[in-house]
């Protein structure tokens, strides 16, 4: 019997999944479930099993997942927003042989599938607007029979955002908790997760990335899920406290819009069942993380890592507040190290680049058959103190060398972000016809009818920064270019720059000065 089905017994009226527009019973679960995932079992695929699921948020969108999970099926869980083109590239990478689509993403699968070679799509929601050849969820589904337990669990894949290259498909690791020889023991596994004790948890991101993704395994696992659709600060608040949620996934974006709503209503709501806020995805602003800390409390913990190896770094607020803008330390298998010019651990204190090994041995396996080993890194420079507490710096492909002198942006962004006229803030590199690079600078100014002058940027950078880290340039714009998970996309912020949207003013350039 499934989680759902033995929860349909003992629960059988509690509300299971909810989303914008829908709640269902444990009861209404089990009988949405058990055919699609009787489906899935039966169907006649490759040994990947590999099943793209393209659809925005949604409690179907997550059961899509969760009968993967279920069915014996590799979920290749697909950016809904790509083009076509883009989406095939991916269904040719990944294998997917099956693609579970929803109504605003038909029409694109369908041409993927087409491009691709794919001749199974299904699609929940307006049949009679479906492409031909798409077949409805319900003709697909199969039976409310009980699904068969004995087939080895399978990894759901993910792609890399792709903001300084081709997405790169990687399956997300199983947790140490997670794992059984057949499904059965993997659901046990799954209702081991820590985060089954805080109760109902919150998707506030996409379903195709790993943070949000933990939802499905969460609610796999027997635990209530409430799923956002478009991030709304209202709207999410209301669901916190609407629904008792104990924990959530959430990026810095996201900690911003909440903080941006009214301090009245930020008072007013009772949070009391909130038991767990993890932070992913984009490294916060100093303010932002205080703020949110000084709101939530001590729940607020950030998860430092990648969809390759999950986290590799942990801190909780309190460390935090006494080691501002540390990741925390590495949390097993892995260890940390910064290395040296000759490849060695560096003593603390030193910036370099920053290296993990994973102790298990397992390392990253990409979909193009690439290997990392045990030693890896996620790209990114930092330094550790004797205490093994590591600070990111930036990340390696994101260093300007300018004039042969190194320059961080990141560390510049943390400076800039100080300044109250200072909604958002991204540093890059720019061609400079002397220096071979320079930084530039996008600003998002609090007020956009009073930005600040690039004499106060100048002025205020100066406190902190040497003269040749200050931006040689800086642009004005209503927001930044950011993935679904908070990240910056450097190449769209270098098209604004370049002066490819109406919405980007040149505040001004910096005469090169000794500093």
């Amino acid at each position: 019997m499934t989680f759902a089905g033995r929860l349909a017994r003992k629960r059988p009226t509690e509300i299971a999944l909810r989303d914008d527009d829908e709640s269902l019973t444990w009861a209404e679960v089990d009988r949405r479930l058990r055919p699609a995932v009787n489906a899935l079992a039966r169907a006649e695929l490759g040994p990947l099993r590999r099943v793209a699921v393209i659809a925005s948020n949604s409690a179907q969108t997550l059961l899509a997942h969760v009968s993967c999970i279920l069915g014996g099926a590799s979920a290749v869980a697909v950016n809904s927003h790509l083009t076509a083109t883009e989406t095939a590239h991916i269904l040719e990478d990944s294998q997917a042989e099956v693609i579970l689509c929803d109504q605003q993403t038909v029409h694109v699968a369908a041409e993927a599938a087409r491009l691709a070679g794919i001749r199974t799509v299904v699609a929940w929601g307006g049949d009679a607007d479906h492409p031909a050849g798409v077949r409805p969820w319900s003709d697909w589904c199969d039976g409310m029979d009980e699904p068969p337990t004995d087939m080895p669990p399978r990894r759901t894949l993910v792609y890399t955002s792709g903001t300084t290259g081709r997405p790169k498909g990687v399956e997300l690791p199983f947790t140490s908790w997670v794992g059984g020889d057949n499904i059965a023991e993997h659901l046990d596994g799954l209702g081991r997760n820590h985060m089954v004790q805080f109760g109902r948890h919150l998707v506030v991101g996409p379903l195709y990335h790993s943070g949000p993704l933990t939802g499905t395994r969460l609610f796999a696992g027997g635990t209530p899920v409430t799923v956002t659709g478009k991030f709304r600060a209202e709207s999410v608040l209301t669901a916190l406290e609407r629904d008792r949620i104990g924990s959530t996934i959430m990026v810095p974006t996201h900690f911003q819009r909440l903080l941006a709503l009214p301090d009245e209503r930020r008072a007013a709501a009772d949070l009391a069942s909130l038991r767990h806020v993890l932070q992913v995805g984009a490294k916060c602003p100093l303010p932002v993380k205080r703020a949110v800390i000084e709101w939530f409390g001590d729940i607020v913990w950030e998860s430092y890592g990648a969809s390759e190896v999950g986290t590799t770094c942990m801190i909780s607020a309190t460390e935090w507040l006494e080691r501002p803008g540390s990741v925390g330390r590495a949390v097993p298998p892995f260890e940390a190290f910064v290395a040296g010019t000759d490849g060695r651990p560096a003593p603390p204190g030193t910036e370099g680049p920053l290296w993990f090994l994973d102790t298990s041995g397992h390392g990253i396996n990409y979909t193009d058959g690439t290997r990392s080993g045990e030693r890896f890194t996620l790209g990114e420079t930092g330094h550790m103190d004797a205490d093994g507490y590591v600070w990111i710096t930036d990340r390696l492909s994101d260093t300007v060398v300018s004039g042969g002198v190194n320059i961080y942006p990141a560390e510049v962004e943390q400076v800039l972000a100080d300044h109250p006229a200072v909604a958002d803030v991204a540093c890059f590199g720019v061609p400079d016809e002397e220096m071979g690079e320079s930084l530039a600078a996008l600003i998002v100014p609090a007020d956009p009818s009073d930005p600040l002058s690039m004499a106060e940027i100048e002025r205020h950078a100066r406190t902190r920064l040497a003269g040749y880290k200050i931006p040689r340039k800086v642009y004005l714009t209503d927001s930044l270019p950011r993935t679904a998970v908070g990240k910056l996309d450097k190449r769209a912020m270098r098209r604004l720059s370049a002066g490819e949207a109406s919405d980007v003013t040149e505040l001004g350039a910096r005469q090169r000065v000794p500093s």
